[in-house]
């Protein structure tokens, strides 16, 4: 009944030593997955907070570039051109802008500070159980290259298209970077939940009560009870007959 009413065929110590051992054990197996679990999730979080910034400075050079080939071209005149150089010069400076504060907590992540991560993603303390990153990336104006251009004249437009594709395979690699060891958190992430989810599992063999076992135990006690109590009556009755019937 205490299996029946608890679900579990191992509610103490005492009911079976060496499988409660077992079961604490992987209980706490399954408890560490769990929080390295949060961990991998937590680091795909700061990598993606590091994609989002990458991802807006993208648009940013695509557009600079899309006013630079405007600029280009003589259905421009000098006066529009520098409202054009206008715009350019504020996306430039949000560029710069959007390096500086791309922050997970309070550490910069797109400013070139060669911090290392170490991600734990394991049970252990094995050097298995950590993923370590080295976040360089450093995409500030300067570093894309992208610093002191402007569009204000038709042949320095055209001359800084090739420095505006050098900019923008500076933040492709940078998101590569990112993507790359994202994919590798994400599947990490998803080994951790099927491991632990078979840790449950063996566990649950393990102390979960066979109910139909249990069901039927406990329906044989009640029948030998109901006999025992039915013999009894019986016996009150006609005491002579319980004699004979047990004779």
């Amino acid at each position: 009944i205490r299996a029946l009413s608890s679900g579990s065929r191992i509610v103490s110590a005492g009911d079976d030593a060496a499988g409660f051992a077992i079961a604490e054990s992987l209980r706490g197996q399954a408890a560490s997955l769990r929080v390295a679990k949060q961990n991998a999730d937590n680091a795909v979080g700061l990598i993606q907070v590091a994609e989002g910034g990458l991802n807006e400075q993208n648009n940013i050079l695509v557009r600079l570039r899309e006013l630079a080939i405007q600029a280009a071209s003589d259905t421009v005149g000098d006066d529009e051109r520098g409202f054009l150089d206008t715009e350019f010069q504020q996306l430039v400076q949000e560029f710069d802008r959007i390096a500086e504060t791309t922050r997970y907590g309070g550490k910069q992540l797109l400013v070139g500070e060669s911090t290392e991560y170490e991600f734990h993603l394991g049970t252990g303390s094995s050097p298995f159980d950590i993923v370590r990153y080295k976040l360089d990336a450093d995409t500030r104006a300067s570093s894309a290259g992208i610093s002191g251009m402007g569009v204000s004249d038709q042949d320095e437009a055209r001359d800084l298209l090739e420095g505006l594709d050098e900019g923008l395979m500076h933040v492709a690699k940078a998101r590569a970077g990112f993507g790359a060891i994202q994919s590798r958190l994400q599947i990490a992430g998803n080994n951790l939940d099927i491991q632990r989810e078979n840790i449950m599992g063996a566990r649950g063999r393990i102390v979960d009560a066979d109910i139909a076992y249990e069901v039927s135990e406990m329906v044989q006690g009640q029948i030998q009870q109901d006999f025992g109590v039915a013999v009894l009556q019986q016996a009150n009755q006609n005491p002579q007959r319980a004699i004979r019937l047990l004779g």
